[in-house]
């Protein structure tokens, strides 16, 4: 009974931290901001339907639907500060400035040669030589709920490549978000206990695989969550070309104490797809 109710614990506090934890979620409050008390219907609708459902919608990606909006505002010769967010949003869901020119100039053929002209001027300042180009950590980050976090220094020794650690929670149940740079793994490792014990991890971004001793890999991806049980010899990591980032999450036992072993080798690791 003591376990279960750790874990019931364990799921309220996910909920909690974000319920799904593995989109984006698009907040917006400029309509309350700026016209809560002159019309807090618009305000409603602008902020909770516009944005709190129809942007949230999964349906379509946020990269796609932002390209729909430029396009639509485009479109009606809207070039005012509402087109520059929404380019800067295009920008920040990974339109690049080859995508957004040739999303202009195939528009403009279809509503008019001035209004790409207008356009282009303001994508122009959006997508300014100047700003560096986001690194791939960055993109990673920009896909996840949880913050990536410091390098993951005091555990070096038992990875492989780049891993990061960020807490998530200190209070209750201990959850800290590892990121893995691509082909990044830790090493055979046990999670030993008396009693009780193991290890939860919920993947959260990117592509990662788990392995048990003995067992073929299991791929994860956003949203697999994978049970470890206690002193079950496994390793976890990265997919060879993609970042990846999972909340590990620490079950409570009797004389726990987690046992590194010997590094997953290249021969293992290169295996993966």
């Amino acid at each position: 009974m003591k376990h279960l109710s750790k874990l019931l614990l364990l799921t309220t506090c996910l909920f909690i931290y974000g319920g799904n934890a593995m989109a984006e979620k698009i907040t917006q409050t400029a309509g309350r901001d700026q016209l809560g008390s002159f019309a807090p219907d618009f305000a409603h609708y602008n902020d909770d339907i516009l944005f709190g459902e129809n942007w949230n919608n999964t349906d379509i990606d946020l990269k796609t639907r932002s390209i729909i909006t430029v396009v639509s505002l485009m479109s009606m010769g809207i070039t005012d500060s509402s087109l520059i967010y929404h380019l800067k949003n295009a920008k920040d869901h990974g339109v690049s400035k080859e995508e957004i020119a040739a999303i202009i100039t195939h528009t403009a053929f279809y509503t008019g040669w001035p209004k790409a002209w207008a356009v282009f001027n303001l994508a122009k300042d959006v997508w300014n030589e100047d700003t560096p180009a986001l690194t791939d950590k960055e993109k990673h980050q920009k896909n996840l709920m949880f913050p990536i976090g410091e390098p993951n220094n005091a555990y070096a020794q038992y990875f492989i490549g780049q891993s990061y650690l960020a807490p998530v929670s200190d209070q209750q149940v201990k959850i800290f978000n590892v990121t893995f740079e691509p082909k990044c793994r830790n090493n055979w490792h046990i999670h030993q206990a008396k009693s009780g014990g193991g290890q939860m991890l919920i993947g959260i971004g990117g592509r990662g695989y788990y392995q048990e001793w003995g067992k073929e890999p299991i791929e994860i991806n956003e949203g697999t969550v994978i049970h470890i049980p206690a002193n079950v010899k496994h390793w976890h990591g990265a997919a060879p070309d993609s970042w990846f980032s999972h909340l590990a999450i620490e079950i409570e036992g009797e004389e726990t104490e987690n046992i590194w072993q010997e590094p997953v080798t290249d021969e293992e690791y290169n295996k993966l797809k």
